[in-house]
């Protein structure tokens, strides 16, 4: 790429690129990445259609597109780094549209969040009669008592999807277990601990890794980062454990009604953005075994990542505390 600069007397160069497709097509590939989760989740909710849907391959097709886009653009990115084609001014456009990009996940969360709060704190104790519920209650959800995590659904308590008084939006059985610490056959079978301890031990290995590349330590660097990638698929795993206990074991699904809808929704985002933060991290760690990137004054790149990283953990630990605890 050729750049569009004029120097100016006095003035640092501010290197702007040529125009490039890589934003159309990154907004491409995650508006059908979107579109194919939401046709993915109707299909689990009401059925396939027929045995032809085709929901995963437009999920599959969205993710792939936008993953090679990304890609592209990140090496674009970088090659312009080594080039000396960046500049201070330049890097701190990276640094204030990362701040950005993670301020528009934590909005993400946040939303995600306020929806539990409202069921728990509004709808749930409306539904069960309290205050201007009681007449609605009495009209469509007779007998339905709410708590937390709900023991049953208002639909199961009418009778099943045909007994209920309004459109119906699917069946829904209650789980026979909660994902809760007292639903746990044994403290240290309860996963979500686990889990806790070792997603914020990553965050103080991937603090390690920083100080060691702002010290010019690579070997320091490349261990403890090497660590958080492992503690990162380890979390994985662990979660991959947990959703096959909540599914066959304890009967808890998406179609469980708010409580799995709002457990599966939170901390599968939550899971995808840990794969997400860890590939940035693994991407990083290749970058200085293989080429030896990165130095003790330029390394915006490992810098950046471990920032999203960080706010992944401040998310769980808001995760752990409103989903699994409180």
């Amino acid at each position: 790429m050729s750049s569009n600069t004029t120097a100016v007397p006095g003035h640092e160069k501010y290197y702007v690129p040529e125009s490039s497709s890589l934003a159309v097509r990154a907004t491409i590939g995650l508006v059908t990445s979107v579109f194919g989760a939401g046709l993915v989740l109707n299909d689990m909710t009401y059925g396939a259609a027929s045995e032809s849907s085709n929901s995963v391959w437009v999920l599959t097709a969205g993710l792939v597109f936008f993953v090679l886009t990304l890609f592209s653009w990140f090496r674009t990115a970088i090659r312009e780094n080594l080039a000396g084609m960046n500049s201070g001014q330049l890097h701190q456009s990276y640094v204030l549209g990362m701040f950005w990009f993670i301020f528009s996940e934590l909005m993400f969360f946040a939303a995600f969040f306020g929806a539990l709060l409202y069921v728990r704190q509004f709808v749930g104790p409306w539904l069960a009669g309290e205050g201007e519920g009681g007449r609605m209650n009495a009209l469509l959800w007779p007998g339905f008592e709410f708590s937390w995590p709900p023991v049953t659904t208002p639909q199961e308590v009418v009778g099943g999807v045909d007994a209920q008084a309004i459109a119906n939006n699917g069946a829904f059985v209650s789980q026979e277990k909660s994902m809760a610490p007292a639903d746990a056959h044994a403290w240290y079978a309860w996963l979500p601990m686990w889990n806790t301890i070792i997603l914020l031990s990553s965050s103080a290995t991937v603090h390690v890794a920083h100080t060691g590349i702002l010290a010019g330590d690579r070997k320091k660097f490349n261990l403890w980062l090497g660590i958080t990638v492992g503690l990162a698929l380890v979390f994985l795993v662990l979660q991959a454990a947990e959703y096959y206990e909540a599914y066959v074991l304890f009967g808890l699904t998406l179609n469980s009604g708010i409580y799995g809808s709002t457990f599966f929704m939170l901390t599968g985002f939550h899971g995808f953005h840990v794969a997400m933060g860890m590939t940035m991290l693994l991407i990083q760690l290749i970058r200085s075994l293989k080429n030896n990137h990165f130095t003790a004054t330029d390394h915006f790149g490992f810098e950046a990542s471990s920032w999203y990283w960080h706010f992944v953990d401040v998310v769980w630990v808001f995760l752990f505390l409103f989903v699994y605890i409180l």
